[in-house]
């Protein structure tokens, strides 16, 4: 089934409506976009949202895009108006749950329990960057697809926005690191925290600064301050 909208002519300059249009042409509606925020991320949680926008107008948000390339208050301006006109849900996947079962294991999980939880059942599901086996419904990976396909984008901003009010929130509990700033990424100023400090309870242990400044694994020149220490689950689906 994911066929269907492979072999389906999307145009280039289509707008960031085409691939909705496109299955709405082969009768696939609802449509559902399934992103994630806080991947990259030593701390704070993993947030995987999913968004099915209405058709019509209503489903033409004002300012929507892929959530990086909006400016804080873009993103909360979309926030609002994706969450009043889309069918949504978000699910938050705590650091201890991501050390345990490896971040993309969390992830993918994190896409089937979203997508499972709206209040819509979709005919078809559209996912940032990789496949995602299990959905439940007929999808497509898209490459970039937050930046291509509408209910990308709205999950995206719902995602990104959630995640960053988390971790807003997590800087008053643990002020030394700074998170409303850099909001748990591997900034030079959060390293600077982490071997001053060490890691609090928010912080991932699979990645290899964090149990650096844990002092669970010596510092080399080889490992540094690297982001991540890729473990098995993350790199099978």
């Amino acid at each position: 089934m994911a066929e269907v909208l492979t072999r389906t002519t999307v145009r280039r300059d289509a707008g960031l409506y085409g691939y909705e249009r496109a299955l709405a042409r082969r009768g696939l509606t609802p449509v559902a976009g399934v992103d994630e925020a806080g991947r990259g991320a030593c701390a704070g949680p993993l947030v995987v949202a999913a968004a099915v926008l209405p058709p019509g107008k209503r489903g033409e948000v004002p300012g929507l895009a892929d959530s990086k390339l909006l400016t804080a208050l873009a993103r909360e301006r979309v926030y609002a108006q994706v969450i009043r006109r889309a069918a949504w849900s978000v699910v938050v996947i705590p650091p201890g749950e991501v050390d345990r079962i490896g971040l993309h294991v969390a992830n993918v999980q994190g896409m089937r329990r979203a997508l499972a939880q709206l209040p819509v059942e979709p005919a078809y599901a559209l996912t940032d960057g990789f496949p995602v086996p299990g959905l439940g419904v007929p999808g497509l990976a898209v490459w970039k697809g937050d930046r291509v396909a509408a209910c990308i984008a709205a999950a995206s901003v719902v995602a990104k926005v959630t995640r960053d009010r988390i971790m807003v929130d997590l800087h008053e509990r643990y002020p030394d690191y700074d998170f409303a700033t850099h909001k748990g990424y591997c900034t030079e100023a959060h390293q600077a925290a982490l071997m001053a400090h060490g890691p609090c309870p928010e912080h991932r242990f699979c990645y290899v600064n964090v149990r650096v400044a844990a002092g669970l694994e010596p510092l080399s020149v080889d490992n540094g301050v690297d982001l991540v220490d890729p473990t098995e689950e993350e790199l099978t689906a």
